[in-house]
């Protein structure tokens, strides 16, 4: 048989059998068995279910301190929200989802459901402790309107889904049963319509805004920043409505203005420029002249009947109130011209032939210390004058974002090309949120607190470092855990890039941050909670490594949460 192939290939015969003889001859593979082994179960982790159980810890320590009639209901909203999340992510990656959300990123219906429950929880209990009866009230709605969110957003899941889950609609609709139930219990006719509202308003802009801005969220971001925004909306139209029970601090009107204000410029310039060019003179100074029409013709007027004077004149006298605040404000002017020279400097570099196309994590989180530079000197000295100067920053950046988006002239390309650099994988829509979402994470914890149920003076426990939860868990805790875990870290979290040393290293600088504050802020009296305190803090950071949401946001409510109790 060899010596008749042999000659076949000699002659170069080109049959079927002289195409199997001239193959060269490659040896048997080695027999496999049957059934191979399976996998380590390191490698089976989902990160969803380790991020859920780190949220379930979290809701249950709440639990502990805080419990009434809407606990139970908090318990059963998370149950159905974890099988909702499994069906949903199923749903985005088979592409069978109504609108098209951030990639490479989970649904996040878990930790974004339990947000705004826990904060109305956490709230009503201060509220009752201090005997504020109204905002006791308003807690209790604002905890029936994150339930009632996310159970919407829920069904609307299992609306979507083929076929439709026989199991998860019972459980939705055992959870449904009980938080309805547990409305009609605890609120009156008024605050079930205020809910009503609310649940109306975030119809209409979850359909605007996810229509007009694909790929910028996941779910769970859009029923956390939407949801938001509508409670934000809706109250300030009561307020409006109802301008005889208006009172408090002038430093809290501002955030819901300048909010709505951005809202209708963004959603009203949308629109328009769907059927005209933004590219163009024309089109660009009429952008900056409906701003102008709407800042000084409706928001200023507007602001005006909430504090009683004129917007521009109250802001003049409180920066220049005293000589602190005019120093503060010198040294924050300072540290924006830092960051503007670190953006014009990386920019330099990738057009003087540099292969460097992207910044660095190392790179991006330089923005982190300078604005942990920032809200630092304001939360121990003035924060009033901080949560004015963090307002008055984001309605810059809202601006700004707006002029990149709809290349406004004379600045909308010049900003495309120096922002592109400093780009990540959240940032997979038309708009550029990183920057954003980092002032809000760090401010929500200011603009939540100190509110109307806060103790005046010296706060006792863990409460004093609420202010400073967005300082702990973004400016140092996601800070150092990228720096230190994407140059020393080789250990990884199963199921996820992260690494054990970040998170080692992130939850041990935010212990020094706080003996840091501690030192220097005399306001905070810890007592005995350093336990919970450290708890509170490794929980997070947990959260950190396993979340596909954006931190920026999360990470900061749910300290926040933990450090009220």
């Amino acid at each position: 048989m060899k010596n008749s192939c042999h000659m076949m290939c000699q002659r170069e015969e080109v049959t079927e059998e002289s195409l199997q003889c001239c193959r060269p001859s490659v040896p048997d593979p080695p027999s496999l068995p049957l059934s191979s082994p399976p996998p380590p179960a390191a490698m089976q982790i989902n990160p969803a279910y380790v991020e859920s159980a780190v949220v379930l810890a979290m809701v249950l320590c709440v639990h502990t301190a805080v419990w009434n009639q809407h606990s139970w209901c908090i318990v059963a909203l998370f149950i159905q929200a974890f099988y909702v999340q499994h069906k949903w992510d199923r749903l985005l990656r088979a592409g069978g989802a109504v609108f098209q959300f951030r990639p490479s990123a989970n649904s996040g219906i878990v930790p974004a459901s339990m947000v705004m429950p826990l904060l109305g929880l956490v709230l009503k209990e201060k509220c009752s402790a201090s005997g504020n009866v109204y905002f006791e009230r308003f807690s209790m709605v604002v905890t029936i309107t994150g339930m009632m969110l996310a159970l919407f957003l829920s069904l609307i899941a299992l609306g979507i889904t083929r076929p439709v889950p026989t199991n998860t609609c019972v459980i939705a609709g055992m959870a449904g049963s009980a938080i309805l139930y547990t409305t009609k219990q605890t609120l009156t006719v008024s605050e079930v319509i205020e809910v009503l509202e609310v649940l109306l308003i975030f119809v209409y802009l979850s359909l605007i805004v996810l229509y007009l801005l694909p790929r910028s969220f996941t779910p769970g971001e859009a029923l956390l920043i939407v949801g938001g925004i509508s409670l934000i909306v809706n109250q300030l139209i009561k307020r409006s409505l109802n301008l005889a029970e208006v009172k408090g601090d002038p430093v809290n009107y501002f955030l819901p203005v300048i909010v709505v204000g951005s809202l209708l410029l963004g959603v009203f310039f949308a629109l328009l420029f769907c059927f005209m060019e933004s590219e163009t003179w024309v089109s660009s100074l009429f952008f900056h002249m409906m701003t102008a029409v709407l800042g000084l013709g409706i928001l200023m007027p507007w602001l005006s009947l909430f504090i009683g004077r004129h917007p521009l004149m109250w802001l003049l006298d409180f920066l220049t109130l005293n000589d602190r605040r005019l120093c503060l404000l010198g040294y924050w002017l300072f540290l924006v011209a830092v960051a503007t020279c670190v953006v014009l400097h990386q920019n330099y570099q990738r057009q003087s032939g540099s292969k460097k196309h992207q910044a660095s994590t190392i790179v991006r989180k330089y923005f982190h210390l300078i604005v942990v530079a920032t809200y630092v000197p304001g939360l121990i000295y003035d924060r009033q004058l901080l949560h004015v100067a963090s307002v008055g920053c984001l309605a810059v950046f809202l601006f700004l974002e707006y002029v990149r988006y709809f290349r406004i002239m004379p600045f909308g390309q010049l900003l495309r090309q120096l922002l592109t650099l400093f780009l990540d994988e959240r940032d997979s829509g038309p708009l550029i949120l990183t920057h954003v979402y980092l002032l809000i994470g760090m401010s929500l914890p200011l603009w939540l607190f100190p509110g109307p149920c806060a103790p005046h003076g010296v706060l006792p426990g863990a409460g004093g470092l609420v202010p400073y939860a967005g300082v702990l868990a973004v400016g140092v805790g996601d800070t150092v855990a990228s720096i230190f875990g994407s140059t020393m870290g080789e250990i990884r979290w199963p199921g996820t890039k992260k690494t054990m040393e970040g998170t080692a290293t992130s939850i041990f600088a935010q212990i020094i941050a706080v003996a840091m504050f501690l030192i220097f802020d005399g306001s905070i009296n810890l007592n005995s909670t350093y336990s919970w305190i450290v708890g509170s803090i490794s929980l997070v950071a947990m959260l950190e490594a396993y979340t596909s949401q954006i931190d920026n946001l999360l990470l900061p409510l749910y300290l926040f949460i933990l450090l009220q109790l």
